[in-house]
């Protein structure tokens, strides 16, 4: 099994600050940036950074979906870590400052993907498809906080 990668960059006009509070707000701000490609959202536990506990189920494509029970923890003031307790699946957010008004946002999700021709067409294919959808997620990202 080799380690997949999915990554994508945003800046955004707003202050960091104002970025992670609305990332780490599973409550309230993250139902509302999440693209068409989530669905059956639901804060079990907690609601506001670490110690956050969410289920959703992500439709990458038509065949492939992933039953999530993630658990957020915050290990860095700057880094929201949210882990897949269903499979190896890990997304790290990373907010850095760029200015007083301007935020670097970058996500990062890596997973073990599968061996075999299978796995080759994973790590070619997956980690573009994640970065579209990581993309819609930053997009709406930017309404909320410049608003």
């Amino acid at each position: 099994m080799a380690q997949v990668t999915a990554r994508s960059t945003r800046t955004i006009e707003a202050p960091a600050e104002r970025v992670r509070a609305a990332l780490a707000d599973y409550e309230t701000v993250r139902p509302t940036i999440l693209t068409e490609h989530y669905r059956d959202y639901r804060v079990e536990a907690g609601g506001t950074g670490a110690g956050t506990r969410v289920h959703w189920t992500l439709q990458a494509t038509k065949k492939r979906v992933r039953d999530q029970l993630v658990e957020v923890g915050v290990p860095a003031e700057d880094r929201i870590v949210e882990r897949d307790t269903n499979s190896s699946m890990v997304t790290t957010w990373t907010v850095t400052p760029a200015g007083a008004d301007r935020s670097v946002v970058a996500v990062e999700t890596t997973w073990n993907g599968a061996g075999g021709i299978g796995g080759f067409f994973e790590r070619t294919f997956a980690p573009k498809g994640l970065q579209r959808i990581h993309d819609g997620v930053l997009s709406n990202l930017v309404g909320v906080v410049r608003s």
